[in-house]
């Protein structure tokens, strides 16, 4: 690098969390950031001389790559609290469905989303993948706020569809693909079935094989309940992974959420057929609908991500949180304290998010070439010291409003916890009139 070459960002001080192969720490840091990407990450003292734009001083705090959450339904965060502490079923016949028939459309789906975005960066998340309708309404609001997503168009069938009914959701799909695909590089548009309960094998098959040719993510709600699990069997005489290889929806560039009730052949198909899963403990613990046996999905080679699911069943966004419930869950739930520790834990959250996606090559790491989207967090706080183990510290320790500064694809979208990119009191207010319209029913 030329010694004099302008750099845009510049940080400084601080702990820096590569979360590379290495795990590799480093004290007193310097991070330079141009063009939106990473140009060098390495000991302060080592650091090329720079002309930086702007310089961010973090010492007394964590660097890490922002945090990828895998799995949620933003514009739901309209619904927050609405029908709590009640089984899934009907949580979502009964509650869900229908206040979602009344009230969805368009202007609710892009606030929703706008304040779901909001409290996401303020908690740390710089990518995110969402399942929605009317999700090119949704990719806007991201675009607006400046977050990166992986927007996943929704469909789900009531009824079996004919063949008029799938042809439309057919011209949907690829439309939504088209639209996005070119038009803004911080989208990934994906396809998002609801799950093989909710949707007819044909309309899996040909949402899937859409993807598949364009070649975008397609993801499916998967065995969140033994319920589902039943209903499956009962109806073509499979276990449900089972009977999504043989109606040819696995394979790579595939991520299943939930899968709380996989037995040891279904994990082992998962895992050979290079479908990833999307893990979302606080929803599932919530529901009641179990919990996912992740440490035996990470020792099969199954890329694993984290979620929080959408706001009305967890209830909110916070992923440093889902972090802490997600490692000490599966210590409890396999009575073994060591079944997952901070650092896989943290690598499940970025990297490993990440690869559910597609996206390791561009973000999940903090390290020369790939793109910036990465948090500072200030560890200057009662409940955060003293620090013998960085890792540890934001696994078991940290929350949502110990996040000081985010910055996603180069840009400083959140400094000093002042959002950048939005009317957060505006957004908040958005809501609440759209939750007052949902009270009067």
């Amino acid at each position: 690098m030329n010694h004099t070459e302008k750099i845009d960002i510049l940080i400084t001080g601080g702990t820096l969390l590569t979360l590379t192969d290495g795990m590799d720490v480093i004290d007193d840091a310097a991070i330079g950031i141009s063009g939106g990407t990473i140009r060098f990450a390495c000991p302060r003292a080592e650091a090329p001389e720079s002309n930086p734009v702007e310089t961010i001083d973090a010492a007394g705090c964590a660097v890490m790559p922002g945090l990828v959450n895998t799995h949620t339904h933003l514009p739901m965060t309209c619904f927050r609290g609405l029908a709590d502490d009640l089984p899934l079923m009907e949580w979502l016949h009964d509650h869900m469905f229908p206040a979602e028939a009344k009230h969805v459309n368009r202007e609710m789906v892009y606030k929703g989303a706008l304040l779901g975005i909001a409290e996401m960066i303020l908690s740390g998340t710089t990518t995110c993948c969402d399942s929605y309708f009317y999700e090119s309404h949704v990719s806007q609001a991201a675009v607006d706020a400046g977050v990166r997503i992986v927007a996943g168009q929704g469909f789900i069938d009531f009824t079996p569809p004919d063949a008029a009914e799938l042809g439309k959701k057919a011209a949907a799909a690829e439309k939504f693909i088209s639209k996005w695909n070119p038009l803004h590089p911080m989208v990934t548009p994906s396809l998002f079935c609801h799950s093989p309960y909710t949707c007819a094998k044909e309309t899996l098959q040909r949402v899937k094989r859409i993807a598949v040719e364009a070649g975008v993510p397609f993801m499916m709600h998967l065995s969140e309940t033994k319920e589902e699990g039943e209903i499956i069997r009962s109806r073509f005489g499979l276990k449900p992974v089972r009977y999504l290889d043989a109606i040819g929806v696995l394979g790579g560039n595939t991520a299943m959420v939930h899968c709380n009730w996989l037995d040891e052949d279904e994990m082992d198909l998962l895992a050979s057929s290079g479908t990833g899963v999307c893990h979302c403990p606080e929803s599932s613990m919530k529901l009641a609908a179990g919990i996912a046996r992740v440490p035996d999905l990470l020792k099969r080679g199954v890329a694993v991500g984290l979620g929080t699911d959408g706001c009305a069943s967890n209830n909110d966004l916070d992923l440093l949180l889902e972090l802490d419930t997600m490692a000490k869950l599966h210590k409890v739930s396999t009575m073994n304290p060591t079944a997952m520790d901070a650092e896989t834990a943290l690598r499940i959250a970025t990297i490993g998010g990440a690869r559910v996606l597609g996206l390791q090559d561009l973000i999940g790491t903090i390290e020369p070439g790939k793109r910036a989207d990465l948090i500072v967090i200030d560890l200057r706080k009662p409940h955060l010291t003293p620090l013998y183990h960085p890792c540890s510290q934001i696994v078991y320790a940290c929350r949502g409003s110990d996040v000081r500064d985010v910055i996603i694809d180069g840009k400083v979208v959140m400094r000093n916890r002042r959002l950048l990119t939005m009317d957060v009191q505006k957004a908040m207010d958005d809501v609440r009139e759209i939750a007052e319209r949902v009270k009067k029913d």
